[in-house]
């Protein structure tokens, strides 16, 4: 039986673990992946899949799937422990830098995939300012030329941002949480 101090720790734990679990989606993970994490990050040793098995009363497959979800994500490290002979996994102690590799390489993508779209729009529609349209016609080009290169201008900036988490430069700007305390 549990003590009232033991159930109020599983409480506190089960709370934060759901919450985790329904936010999980910036990751674009399900919410059984973000349960695993969540559960994880309470453990004190690293887990094997036959104990987040028993600890979630998932498949093992299901585990094994997750895990390896997260390590793409680099949220979850695989470990090694001398005389273990079943692979081990823990959650990455680091969760700025989690947050910055995570995002970084998803914000390059996503600059990378409109700044391209923009530029090629550009350079047609330059061609349309050189042809022979209509006065109206043009004026849209340039006034559509005119948003385009606000967004460019946009995407340098927003290039500018990610190298800031990429170098780790923005904990200049911005102290880690643990480091003020």
């Amino acid at each position: 039986m549990h003590s009232l101090q033991d159930k109020r720790v599983e409480n506190a734990r089960e709370r934060v673990i759901e919450s985790i679990s329904k936010n999980m989606d910036i990751y674009s993970v399900t919410p059984s992946v973000g349960r695993l994490y969540g559960a994880m990050f309470f453990e004190k040793e690293p887990m094997t899949l036959d104990e987040m098995k028993d600890k979630l009363q998932m498949s093992k497959t299901s585990m094994s799937t997750g895990v390896r979800t997260l390590i793409d994500l680099n949220m979850v490290d695989k470990v090694w422990r001398k005389g273990e002979r079943k692979d081990l996994y823990e959650v990455k102690s680091d969760w700025y830098q989690t947050f910055t590799d995570f995002f970084c390489i998803h914000w390059r993508k996503g600059i990378e995939m409109n700044r391209d779209a923009c530029k090629e729009s550009i350079a047609e529609l330059m061609e349309v300012l050189d042809e022979d349209f209509s006065t109206e016609e043009k004026m849209m080009a340039e006034a559509d030329l005119d948003k385009m290169s606000y967004a460019l201008g946009y995407y340098e900036w927003l290039n500018k941002v990610v190298d800031l988490f990429e170098s780790r430069r923005i904990f200049d700007v911005i102290d880690k949480e643990d480091e003020l305390r």
